[in-house]
């Protein structure tokens, strides 16, 4: 009996191993930060945003990351600044290299799904989004 429960704990274990590639599928589209998580374990949690961020990845695992400023009418003003993406699967994490002309860094995706993002950047401050709904303004 104590060897089938032993048996079962470490199959359970194996089974919630880390696999961070099924976050990808999750990256592409437009998020907003709910909450950020200072090295200090402060939160400032967000309740407006006037910007979003959109993602997009392709099946190469490159892509972009933008900033937009949402309009009343459904549409987004966009800045002319556009972050580059390289996507790497490296030690059971899932890593995101971003390059401008300016500066590369690196940010790490710690969990993703349909509604929620969590990304921690090099210098350990964590950044929770979530996806991004637009203002319903009909009266219906």
């Amino acid at each position: 009996m104590k060897r089938l429960f032993i048996l079962l704990l470490t199959l359970s274990f194996l089974n919630c191993s880390n696999h961070p590639e099924q976050f990808i599928p999750f990256l592409e589209g437009y998020w907003e930060i709910k909450e950020v998580t200072l090295t200090d374990g402060s939160k400032k949690e967000y309740t407006y945003n006037d910007t979003v961020e959109y993602f997009h990845v392709t099946d190469s695992l490159t892509g972009f990351r933008k900033k937009l400023k949402p309009t009343l009418t459904g549409s987004f003003h966009s800045s002319d600044g556009v972050e580059s993406i390289l996507l790497k699967v490296e030690n059971d994490s899932l890593n995101m290299y971003y390059s401008t002309p300016f500066s590369k860094w690196k940010e790490t995706v710690l969990s993703a799904s349909e509604n929620e993002l969590l990304i921690i950047n090099e210098a350990k401050v964590r950044y929770l989004y979530k996806r991004y709904q637009p203002l319903d303004l009909s009266n219906e």
